[in-house]
């Protein structure tokens, strides 16, 4: 079996199109056919990687990718269900694989954390398949993919989004127990009197710990609290 030390020391350029093994993970099948079609026509060693439903973990599609032994990993960053594909950039970056996400998303700051994973590039599904066999193509050949200016404004957008992510986070955790709970059911829908109802308590006070779920998360409204709540996936304790 090929080491990942033999595997860095033979730089990109070294091998030949029909030597370089590209995996393509995608959920859309269609994509992914389309994928595996333009590079095999560019000469590369291009394989669809199935992921029957047993496999939709990212822990489960980490053992099967490794087994391939690819070069490169064209990988769709919300491929895994529930859970986030994002996650599998690092230890296949750092097994010696180059790694392309691809994603359906716009949000700058999803694209930076797959470069700070250690992902050559991010490319949009909705760009032209041409982008992707060039980025390949470029990057079999050891050159550069993503402009210096590019790559440092996705990473500073992620490192944005972490920062605002761990500030939302501590104000979360200055909520009491009953607030928290509180947010639980509005998380759920409820209104006021319902939660009334089912805390055997006043309307009057239910909107007291309302407002006082607004000051500490200092947001003006019940649907912009749900709203952080989700953003940083907040979970409200089980009554």
């Amino acid at each position: 079996m090929t080491t990942t030390a033999q595997r860095r020391a033979a730089t990109p350029g070294t091998l030949t199109r029909s030597r370089y093994r590209v995996l393509v993970v995608e959920g859309q099948t269609l994509l992914a056919e389309a994928l595996e079609l333009a590079l095999s026509i560019e000469g590369y060693d291009v394989h669809t990687v199935a992921v029957p439903h047993r496999h939709r973990t990212p822990e489960a599609l980490l053992t099967v990718l490794l087994r391939h032994q690819p070069r490169l990993v064209l990988l769709d960053l919300e491929l895994a269900g529930d859970g986030d594909c994002a996650a599998l950039v690092r230890p296949l970056a750092a097994a010696g694989i180059e790694v392309v996400g691809v994603t359906a998303s716009a949000d700058r700051a999803r694209w930076g954390a797959a470069l700070v994973g250690g992902a050559r590039t991010v490319l949009s599904k909705s760009g032209p398949l041409r982008g992707t066999t060039s980025a390949v193509r470029r990057i079999s050949l050891g050159q550069p993919v993503l402009a210096h200016e590019e790559r440092e404004d996705l990473v500073r957008a992620w490192y944005a989004r972490r920062a605002e992510h761990h500030e939302v986070t501590e104000r979360m955790a200055r909520l009491s127990p009953r607030e928290s709970q509180v947010l639980g059911h509005l998380m759920r829908g409820r209104t006021v009197h319902e939660i009334a109802t089912a805390a055997v308590v006043s309307p009057a006070t239910v909107r007291t710990q309302v407002k006082s779920i607004l000051a500490k998360l200092d947001v003006s409204s019940q649907l912009t609290a749900v709203g952080l709540a989700y953003q940083v996936g907040w979970q409200p304790p089980v009554v």
